[in-house]
Formats: structure tokens, C-alpha cells, sequence
């Protein structure tokens, strides 16, 4: 087997692993996916703490109607709202309500939680964090604004 194709399959392993952990603490604690965390705090980071869906969708590598899709339950339970933009009616906005903006402060502290017992168990060793985001990086990976890559 290739190195390549060997690391491939690691990191897609590494990833269905971190994002089940994630989906069990985020929905038993809050009734939602790693996937609404996402979106939600891709529109939380946003000023205004809203987005054009457009915008939004590809900020998070998704299509139009992947964002579509992922808003409407957020809809239906009061946490996000669209708003139509007043000179393009073409153009739709996806905007935290308040009630979104709290759940996804508490949200923000279990994902937050969440990750730091991941990487605490050894061998994590100082600056390992670091240098696998540096490496993900590489690959395409964005994370969070201000933590070594612009937001997109």
C-alpha cells in the first residue's frame, strides 16, 4: 500500500472517529449534529451573525442546496431565520436569532470541551496540535478565523 493512499485512510478514519465523539456529545447535550455546530458557527463567526446562503454554503465546502437542506431543521426549531435582502430578491440571508446565538454559545463550550479531551490523552505533546492543523492546512482544511488561516 502507498504512503499516501495509508495516510489517506487514517485521516478519513481519524475523522468518522472525531466526529462521532462530536455528534454524541453535541446531540445528547443539545439536540444537534457536528453538521448544525458547523453551519451555526460559521453564521456566529459572520458580522452581524449572518451570511449570504450563497456565501455560506461555500465557506463551508457545501452546495446551495447542501446549505438549503442543513438550514431548514435549524429553521423549523427558531434557530436561524432567512431574511430577504432588500434590493435583490434573488439574494437570501441565513441570520442567528437570539436564541440561536445562545444555544451556540453553550454549543461553542461542548465542542470546545469536546476537543480538548480528544487531543489530551499522550501522545499529544506540546506544539503536535499545532503541527497537524499546519499539515491540514496543507491539505485544504480551514479551522477557525484568527488560528493560522484567513476565513473564507
Amino acid at each position: 500500500m502507498s504512503d499516501a493512499l495509508d495516510a489517506s485512510l487514517r485521516l478519513m478514519r481519524a475523522q468518522a472517529a472525531l466526529a462521532r465523539r462530536f455528534d454524541a456529545r453535541l446531540g445528547g447535550l443539545h439536540g444537534v449534529s457536528l453538521a448544525d455546530f458547523t453551519l451555526l458557527l460559521r453564521l456566529g463567526q459572520a458580522p452581524g451573525g449572518r451570511m449570504r446562503r450563497v456565501d455560506l454554503a461555500e465557506s463551508l465546502g457545501l452546495t446551495a442546496s447542501g446549505v438549503t437542506r442543513g438550514l431548514a431543521p435549524l429553521e423549523r426549531i427558531g434557530l436561524v431565520t432567512r431574511e430577504a435582502d432588500a434590493r435583490d430578491a434573488r439574494v437570501a440571508y441565513a441570520s442567528l436569532t437570539d436564541t440561536g446565538r445562545r444555544l451556540l454559545t453553550r454549543m461553542r463550550h461542548t465542542a470546545e470541551e469536546t476537543a480538548a479531551e480528544f487531543f489530551a490523552a499522550p501522545p499529544w505533546g506540546d506544539g503536535d496540535i499545532g503541527q497537524l492543523s499546519t499539515l491540514l492546512t496543507r491539505l485544504g482544511g480551514t479551522g477557525l478565523p484568527g488560528h493560522g488561516d484567513p476565513p473564507r
